[in-house]
């Protein structure tokens, strides 16, 4: 076999290996998804389509503000906010790092993973922490230096049975 022949056999190989790849690896995709992320600026624009020419749908005033990845093209990720409204956002305007937001209410933080270690702080739906550690049914958040364990089904910001910390 010749070495013209060895080398298209390799081409022929890789471009099928390649044509097997999910769209968003080729694309030069940052992370699995589903994923959750946080706004990384004070204000961000959530555009209609992956581009500076698609219309703003939303502008965000709120760094930390936690968003679901549901898509990604080139430099932009297709996200939902905790009202499931979509959109697109430059990917330099999104950080990894993991807040999540209260919903449905107030809901009390405690200071151990289950309902019987006492109440450490209440915190209103909106307000937004850091997730330091979930659990099968509990988060740790930090809320403006106070840490405590909130039930996972009162946050928006971690999928259900994901576990890390």
């Amino acid at each position: 076999m010749s070495f013209r022949t060895t080398l298209a056999a390799v081409l022929i190989v890789v471009l099928n290996l390649a044509a097997m790849l999910p769209e968003r690896v080729l694309a030069g995709a940052s992370g699995p998804l589903p994923r959750f992320v946080s706004l990384r600026a004070d204000k961000v624009n959530m555009r209609t389509g992956p581009g500076r020419r698609y219309p703003v749908s939303w502008v965000y005033l709120r760094r930390g503000l936690p968003v679901e990845v549901i898509g990604e093209y080139e430099l932009w990720r297709k996200v939902r906010d905790a009202d499931g409204d979509e959109g697109w956002i430059y990917r330099n305007l999104l950080s990894g790092k993991r807040t999540a937001m209260i919903v449905g209410g107030t809901a009390i933080a405690r200071d151990g993973p289950g309902e019987g270690f006492p109440a450490v702080f209440r915190a209103e739906a909106g307000v937004i922490g850091v997730l330091r550690e979930c659990r099968a049914r509990w988060c740790l958040l930090e809320v403006d230096d106070r840490e405590g364990w909130i039930r996972r089904d009162r946050l928006f910001g971690v999928r259900e049975g994901e576990v890390f910390g």
